[in-house]
């Protein structure tokens, strides 16, 4: 476990994210080299009460016409309220002029039980880290047009990094503005910030910076504290968070999944709290028979301690997939994430990049986005926000 390179959580992005592909293709990293590269898929493991749906490698709608036909586990009224829903959803434009809950999106289309339960729960609780009943219509039905309803078949493509998002991206970054002539500093928290007549002036603990413009590219909760005093941040403060919890354990190298993640049947009341086991080893040779299971909202699971979850993990991991063998890992790692994403609820205010005052703007994936809290999300804002400055001059 030592040397055991462990991500904070287990990502997993989708092909229509265009900006977040572009700035890792602009920081020189080749997409094979960082991503694999997945069809759109919703599979658990056979026998274990859920259901197999894979899109093929056809131009859309056709892929998720042929995928819905050679799905598994869905009856005869799965498959009719999934293709009303689709085909509703679409003539809507994936669109909402009200918001409201997602199980009231999911009623009021007449989707089963069973399709709730192994499908749209599931993928909104994944995409938005919010429960079915408290999470965004309008937000849920943009991450699904970008995803069952691509109008490009790559644009629904699952895609898991290979390595941790500090070598994805941050470090990459840091390397392309130093091979620029830019600095990159770490480890030196911003106390406070103040304006001045030529623009802005930062300080830590030990140094002061001055810089004409300032994008504040914090999470909320800290960009709130920093702003407090120099603007309005009310709605900086209301933000409210879910935690997300991954559970990594490490077995034999010869241990393998036949795909690289599935879906899994979660009953919290039964403490079978996984809903997405990946295999490592598929990313990465040096990570052969580590599996990482993901808890969102895993708040109610993380109550018991870590290692009470990591044994009901590998309990349910046993039963789901029919080997005991996954009952005595090596070792575990449970990391948490306690404010992972912002509860992504109906209507909820979020800030744009500009903030008002002359050389200052946000970023981050709290900001105004059609999406939820996802990294396509900060990609984007951060771009907002240094066109907003350099259109101000």
């Amino acid at each position: 476990m030592n040397d055991a390179v462990l991500d904070n959580g287990q990502h997993i992005l989708l092909g229509a994210y265009r900006d977040t592909l572009k700035l890792i293709k602009r920081l020189g990293l080749g997409e094979e080299q960082a991503i694999l590269r997945l069809p759109l898929q919703m599979r658990y493991p056979p026998d274990s009460g859920g259901m197999d749906l894979v899109a093929p490698r056809l131009p859309a709608p056709l892929h998720m016409l042929v995928a819905l036909l050679r799905s598994g586990g869905l009856n005869r009224a799965d498959k009719q309220a999934l293709a009303r829903f689709t085909t509703t959803a679409r003539w809507m434009d994936w669109r909402l002029d009200t918001d409201f809950s997602v199980a009231e999106l999911l009623a009021r289309y007449d989707q089963t039980p069973r399709l709730v339960k192994l499908l749209w729960q599931p993928l909104c609780i994944a995409a938005l880290n919010t429960p079915i009943d408290q999470a965004s219509a309008k937000v849920f039905l943009a991450v699904l047009r970008d995803s069952l309803g691509a109008r490009k078949r790559s644009a629904s493509d699952m895609l898991i990094p290979r390595c941790d998002l500090s070598t994805l991206l941050p470090q990459q970054a840091a390397h392309f503005v130093e091979a620029r002539g830019g600095k990159v500093l770490t480890g030196q928290a911003v106390k406070s910030l103040v304006s001045n007549a030529r623009g802005w002036s930062l300080h830590t603990a030990s140094e002061s910076f001055e810089a004409e413009a300032v994008v504040v590219a914090t999470p909320v909760w800290q960009a709130a504290t920093l702003l407090e005093g120099l603007m309005d941040c009310t709605t900086l403060h209301a933000f409210e968070h879910e935690p997300i919890t991954t559970c990594y354990l490490q077995y034999d190298e010869q241990l393998a999944l036949p795909v690289p993640f599935y879906a899994l049947v979660d009953e919290p009341q039964q403490q079978a709290w996984g809903q997405f086991v990946f295999d490592r080893g598929w990313l990465d040779a040096k990570q052969k028979g580590m599996l990482a299971v993901v808890i969102s909202l895993s708040g109610d699971a993380i109550e018991a301690g870590q290692e009470a979850l990591a044994q009901s993990i590998t309990r349910q991991l046993a039963s789901a997939l029919n080997n005991d063998a996954l009952l005595t890992p090596r070792w575990s790692r449970v990391i948490t994430e306690k404010r992972a994403t912002f509860s992504c609820r109906p209507n909820l205010r979020r800030p744009g990049a500009t903030t008002g005052l002359p050389g200052l703007a946000l970023a981050g994936d709290y900001c105004e986005s059609e999406y939820p809290a996802t990294l396509e999300t900060a990609v984007r804002s951060g771009l907002q926000a240094s066109r907003a400055l350099i259109e101000a001059g």
